[in-house]
Formats: structure tokens, sequence, C-alpha cells
């Protein structure tokens, strides 16, 4: 692997560390990320699965524990901390997808041999790393999305690895994790908290991204509730269910629509660039460290190859039809950039939901299989999954000006460890607590268990039994979302790009308070309007929370001289913010470890 020179002078606080750059020093990296952190956020993440069917990615925990073992390289060290929390990262994330096995489970389909659930899970998460790298140049360095968790990271890497920095931020970002911690345990524990689906983590992303994102999270929840009875009376629901089951729906078609836009605009600008005819550089956080050269050909080359093998994998271990497996990825294709689009805004990867739209796809052309649909969608939703990581992880790597091609690699490593462990963790878990291979969707409401309510799963085998029933309504709200979505997208884009306009909003407060209601209320952003169709209202109400007080703070609050100091994206809030993600992390985590220990 060729060196990574960070600095002309021995960084290393301690001897015994190997030399940054050395292959030494990438094992150390690789096997505390893969054996170590990767498993820890793998046992955090499937626990909240299996309980309560969303998990907290391990980006945040494994940066925050990295960033413990590289602290003998002083601010070096936090490019070797990003790696780690890359590859554990991935690891978190595969061992997230075993609730796919308890799906099997749930619908009793006859057992296959554990190495071809690992080969096929193994190919789809190359593929989706592949194809979430192809899209950051888009994602995170065009649109410069603030993927929270992304940022929480590179905040905690930079004040961990730098003593002056840590001196400035350790107050808010510790103040943080502490509540964090004891909010994510109380929300866990306490009946009433739970009930009010209180959300630390949700409330810290808010205060990172701000009120322009956060209040349409408020409106667009409080929207969908008070439409829950038109949806009932139209028959797009029935009595007493939530109205996110067909809120989501409308939700993704927002992000469709919206996105349709967007990306014509980048490949507008792409093919006006190839022509000579657009000469405008592109500004990026700051150059990358010494290291692999990134090439798109191979990326492209690689994405191919990891295609192929998946459509083989899902043909000759489960039999699933060429053109279901071709459909699978052109989903993915899709997929990987309107959740990353999600994920950069809100934090949030709808990645159930995707799973959801694709059986729903899947139906249109005729599949009444459940299996069939299951492992085809399982492509869906394990690249998406990781690919949107990959996403996450590479807006930490730029704000660092870390690596990307090394970044890459140690996202590889992390998926063929992770795919190891997905169905070994399953397994554990339902033996552990028989009450997880029990089918809650045959259930009567007093049956329910009320610990692991596994609500990932319980999504997946609803949707899946429904195939033989087609519901022409579904589709009707997926389209409703894009019409909205686009149309929505274009007034902005026509708004915002007009010089007028422009030259209003910059010459006073009447033009900031003009631009503000815009975002937040009359036009707001598809993207983040879409936010409260995936959760309940509570969730938005909390996220929603976060980005008012940050953005009060932030516009009248005085800065202080050490305020200044810092790095642009480094302020108060959004380092309270990233200490209430990582506190969330970290608490889902002894939930984890204290579940399993309690069985020995």
């Amino acid at each position: 692997m060729t060196a990574l020179t960070l600095d002309p002078t021995d960084t290393r606080r301690w001897a015994w560390l190997p030399p940054i750059g050395t292959p030494a020093y990438y094992t150390l990296l690789a096997a505390v990320g893969m054996l170590l952190l990767g498993p820890l956020g793998g046992v955090a993440a499937s626990y909240m699965n299996f309980s309560l069917g969303f998990y907290v990615g391990g980006q945040v925990l494994a940066g925050i524990l990295g960033s413990v073992i590289t602290l003998g390289y002083g601010p070096a060290g936090r490019h070797g901390a990003n790696y780690m929390q890359t590859t554990a990262a991935s690891v978190a994330g595969m061992m997230a997808m075993s609730t796919l096995l308890q799906a099997r489970v749930w619908m009793g389909l006859p057992p296959v041999p554990t190495w071809q659930l690992v080969v096929y899970m193994l190919c789809i998460g190359m593929l989706g790393a592949g194809v979430g790298m192809l899209y950051t140049p888009i994602l995170v360095e065009r649109m410069k999305l603030t993927y929270p968790s992304g940022l929480a990271v590179a905040n905690i890497l930079r004040a961990l690895t730098d003593p002056e920095l840590l001196r400035r931020s350790v107050s808010r970002l510790f103040g943080g994790m502490a509540a964090g911690i004891g909010g994510g345990v109380a929300a866990a524990k306490v009946a009433a908290l739970g009930a009010i689906e209180m959300s630390l983590s949700t409330f810290g992303a808010g205060l990172i991204v701000g009120a322009r994102i956060t209040i349409p999270a408020i409106t667009s929840g409080l929207l969908f509730w008070a439409l829950t009875p038109t949806f009932v009376s139209v028959g797009w629901l029935n009595e007493g269910e939530p109205f996110r089951k067909i809120a989501f729906l409308i939700a993704l078609g927002l992000i469709l629509g919206a996105a349709i836009i967007d990306v014509g605009l980048i490949l507008w600008q792409a093919q006006r660039r190839l022509r000579g005819l657009d000469k405008s550089a592109e500004q990026g956080a700051g150059s990358e460290t010494a290291g692999p050269r990134h090439s798109i050909a191979r990326l492209l080359l690689w994405v191919g190859a990891w295609a192929l093998a998946v459509v083989f994998c899902g043909q000759a271990f489960f039999g699933v039809p060429t053109l279901l497996m071709l459909l699978a990825l052109g989903l993915v294709a899709i997929f990987v950039m309107v959740n990353g689009i999600s994920v950069g805004i809100s934090d949030s990867n709808p990645i159930s939901s995707a799973f959801v739209v694709g059986v729903i796809v899947f139906a249109l052309t005729g599949l009444k299989d459940p299996a069939l649909g299951l492992m085809a969608a399982t492509v869906l939703l394990v690249a998406t999954s990781i690919g949107c990581d990959m996403q996450q992880d590479r807006s930490t790597g730029w704000r660092l000006g870390s690596n990307r091609a090394l970044q890459f690699r140690f996202q590889v490593g992390g998926i063929l460890v992770g795919a190891l462990l997905a169905v070994g963790i399953a397994n554990l878990f339902m033996a552990a607590y028989p009450i997880l291979r029990l089918d809650q969707t045959v259930m009567s409401a007093d049956q329910q268990p009320a610990q692991w309510s596994s609500a990932m799963t319980y999504k997946f085998v609803g949707v899946l039994r429904g195939l033989s029933e087609p519901n022409p309504h579904q589709t009707a709200a997926i389209v409703l979302g894009i019409g909205f979505g686009f149309g929505i997208e274009l007034l902005r884009k026509l708004i915002k790009r007009s010089a007028r306009y422009q030259a209003f909003v910059a010459r006073g407060k009447a033009g900031f308070a003009t631009d503000f209601a815009v975002d937040a209320l009359v036009l707001p952003s598809p993207y983040a309007f879409s936010f409260g169709g995936f959760v309940n209202l509570p969730t938005s109400l909390w996220f929603g929370a976060g980005g008012v007080i940050s953005s009060l703070i932030n516009t009248f609050a005085k800065r202080s001289k050490e305020d200044e100091a810092l790095p642009s994206d480094m302020s108060a809030t959004s380092l309270v913010g990233g200490g209430l993600i990582a506190g969330d992390a970290l608490a889902a985590l002894g939930l984890g470890v204290v579940g399993l220990l309690s069985l020995l």
C-alpha cells in the first residue's frame, strides 16, 4: 500500500506506535476497526433493530473510540481514526442487516446454506459501497449536504486529536455526550419518556442542521397527522393505522421529484464542462492527504463486476429471475442517490421504506412469490444502507482531507467482516430470545412482545405477504409525491437563481427574513419536508425543536472569542448536537452489550 505522508516530522507521542503510512500502521487501524469497534457497533445496531426497528449508525460511536486509539499520533491521528470509523461502520451496518434473517424465519422459509447468505450479502455490500462512492462527488462535494453524523464525527476527531481544539470544545462536546447517554438509557427504560419517543440523537441532528431544515419536518409531520382521517376515508389507510404507513410513500415521491430536477441540472452542467463551456472550478474542503489515487474508471469497473456477481448469486442460490435482479440493480442506482440526499439533510436513511417501494415495484411486474421478493429486495436494502454509509463516511473524510481511495479500501474491508458476522449475530439473538422467531404479523395486539417490537422486520414481512393483494393506492401515493416534489423544487430553483432575489436577500434583515420564510414555510425543500412522512410525529417534533433552538442561538447569541477561533463548522450547537448523537450511540451499545451479557 502506498505510504501516507501527513507531516515531514514524526508526530507520534509514544514510540511503540507504528509510524503513519507503514504496513503495521494500516494493520493496527484495520484490526481495531474490524475486530473491535465494528462488532461493538454491530451489537448495538442489531439490538436496536430487534427491539425498536431502527438503529443508530456506527459512525459516531466508532469515531469516538477510534480517536482514542490514535490519540498518540496527535492531530495527524484524525485520518487514522477516520479510516477506523469507516471500516467499523461498515461492519456494524452489515450486522444490522440481520433483520433480513429474522424475516426469513417469520415467513417460514426453508433454511439455506449459511455460506450462500454470506456470499450474497457480501456481493451486495461491495456493490453498495461502489455506488455510494460514485455519488460522493455530487452529494458531498458539489451539493455540499450536511450529513449531520458525518459532521459530528469530523468535529469529534478534530477535537480529540488536537489539544487546542479539545480545550475549546470539550465542555460542549462531552456535555452533549453525557446528556445523550443519560437520555438514551432513560428513553429505553422509562415508560413515560418512551411514550413521547424522546430521542436526543434526533434532537442533536436538529441542532446541527438548523431551523430551515427542521421547521419543514414539523410542518409535514403535522400535515400528515391531520390528513389521517382523509387517508382513511379514501381507503389509503385502515382505521387505527399510523399515517406514516402511507405517508412514507408520498415522502419518497417528494425526494424523487426534487432529485429529478437536481440530477438533471448536474448532468447538464457536466456536459457543459466536457464541452468546455463551463470553466468554473469546484471548491473543496481542502486537499487530500497523500496516498493512492482515486480512479473513476476503476470504480466503475468495480461496480460492474459486483453487479454481475449479485445477479449470478441471486439466480444460482435463490432462483431469482434475471429480470427481477436487473430491476433491483436499477432501483439501487436510484435509491442510493435518493436516500443519500435524505441522510445528507436530515440524518435519516429510510432503508425500510426503500425496501417496501422495491417490493411494490416488483409486484407491478407480476411477482407473487414472497420468497423471491425478499431476496430481490435484499439487494436494495443492503446496497442502500452501505452506499449511504459510504457517503456519510466520505463527508467526514472530505472535511478532514482524508485520502478518498484509502477510505474506500477500509470500507470494503469492513463489509467483508460484517457479511461474515451478520448471519451469526442474527442466530445469536434469536437463540437467546426465542420470542424473536415468532411472527408478529399474525399476533393480536395483546400478544405483541413489549421489548422486541422488531418494527423493521414487521414492515418487511407485511409488504411481502401483500404481494398477492394489489394496492393501487400505493403507486398513486408515490406519483403524488413525485409531482409535488418536482413542482416545488422547480419553483425553488427559479426563485433562488434569480439575480434580483439574490440581491434582495443580501441587502439586509428583510431579505434574510424573507429567504428564511421561503425555506422554512412557503416553499420548503422537498428533501427536508419529506422527513415528517418517514417517522412518527413526536420524532419530527424532537428534530424540529433542535433546529429551532439552534437557529435562535446562532442568530441572536454573540460569539465568544473561543467560538470565533473554531473552524466554521464547529459551532457551539453543532458540537452539542454531535455530542448528543454520540451519547445516544454509546447508550445503545451499552444496552445491547448488557442484554447479551445477561444471558451468560
